[in-house]
């Protein structure tokens, strides 16, 4: 499906960890917020990193689209859920549970933030991740 989304994101981002199951991770997280922004009137969505003074970085994937309730951001994370119909937005419902096991494998945690109608953030942690970005 082509169509216009705004991305925004460093143009370099340095991390270590198995390549293969990182990309795997951002592929899901990438296309979670491509898909769940496919109903904005100005989709956009951002990857990047907020730098703490001390501690470790927290990386993010934030989209502008249809959000979700976050009091139950915990299940997001458990295989088959779904917040969406599948009519509304088709998928499976393993990527997140796939992700969380990538994170949990590289010692870093991962959680969102969302509101209905207001987009969703993903935070997630990298054991011995440096943050650089340029």
């Amino acid at each position: 499906m082509r169509r216009a989304v705004e991305f925004v994101a460093p143009a370099f981002l340095m991390v270590e960890g198995d390549p293969t199951l990182l990309r795997v991770a951002l592929e899901n997280l990438l296309g979670n917020a491509w898909k769940f922004s496919s109903k904005a009137a100005a989709p956009k969505v951002e990857l990047d990193v907020e730098l703490p003074e001390q501690g470790t970085p927290i990386y993010y994937v934030r989209d502008n689209g249809a959000g979700f309730d976050a009091s139950g951001a915990a299940k997001l994370f458990t295989v088959f859920q779904r917040f969406h119909q599948q009519n509304e937005f088709p998928g499976t419902g393993v990527g997140l549970a796939s992700v969380q096991r990538i994170i949990r494998k590289h010692d870093g945690k991962i959680w969102a933030k969302s509101e209905p109608g207001r987009g969703a953030t993903f935070y997630f942690t990298l054991s011995g991740a440096s943050g650089e970005t340029s």
